[in-house]
């Protein structure tokens, strides 16, 4: 099984590399966050690099354990006052291998769905390594609505990939692109677009 890091480090320069490209304006894209736009998104990407285990407990107790308060202080910390600025916050965290408590495999989530936040909004596409979305999968598979998962959501419908082996959940089918499954999983309705099945009705229903 490949080491998470190296995928993390690599997706980290491969948005940096996207990055590079916009124009100013476009940091005010609303992002698939719902409420962040891409600036945001960027700057909590950075807060999140930084984050070890025992400063994220500490943070969450002094946001008195509401995790909303604890992203929002930790992107106001890190947004810089212009796009270049949290650029270069980005660039500085690139190879960094801290992480929240949190399972590592959290990292490929982390990476892919953030990464996607700001990418579709923007028309880029970006082909992610198979094992990664997989691997983002099945945590996201285990991992309750309450914590950013889906693992409720597999007890209605069955999640098939088109383009690998995953198939996961009790229920009528829906299937596509494996990406578009973990943005499902996430809770990113906009992904629903690239399903269909007999299951695609419920699970739209959950979503929405």
């Amino acid at each position: 099984m490949t080491d998470v890091w190296p995928i993390v480090h690599a997706e980290r320069d491969a948005l940096i590399a996207d990055l590079e490209q916009l124009p100013a304006a476009a940091w005010d894209t609303p992002s698939l966050c719902a409420a962040w736009t891409v600036h945001v998104v960027v700057a909590h990407l950075v807060d999140t690099a930084l984050t070890t285990r025992v400063g994220f407990v500490a943070g969450l107790a002094r946001a008195r354990f509401d995790f909303d308060r604890q992203n929002d202080r930790g992107v106001r910390r890190h947004r810089g006052a212009t796009p270049a600025e949290t650029l270069r916050g980005l660039r500085s965290v690139a190879k960094r291998t801290t992480t929240p408590p949190a399972p590592l495999d959290s990292r490929l989530v982390e990476a892919i769905v953030h990464g996607e936040d700001i990418r579709r909004p923007l028309a880029i596409a970006r082909a992610y390594p198979q094992e990664a979305v997989e691997r983002a999968i099945h945590l996201q598979s285990r991992t309750p609505r309450s914590f950013g998962g889906g693992k409720e959501l597999l007890t209605h419908v069955r999640l098939s990939a088109t383009d690998s082996d995953v198939a996961l959940g009790d229920g009528p089918e829906v299937s596509g692109p494996a990406l578009s499954l973990l943005l499902v999983l996430t809770g990113r309705a906009v992904a629903l677009e690239d399903l269909e099945g007999p299951g695609l009705e419920p699970l739209t229903a959950e979503l929405r």
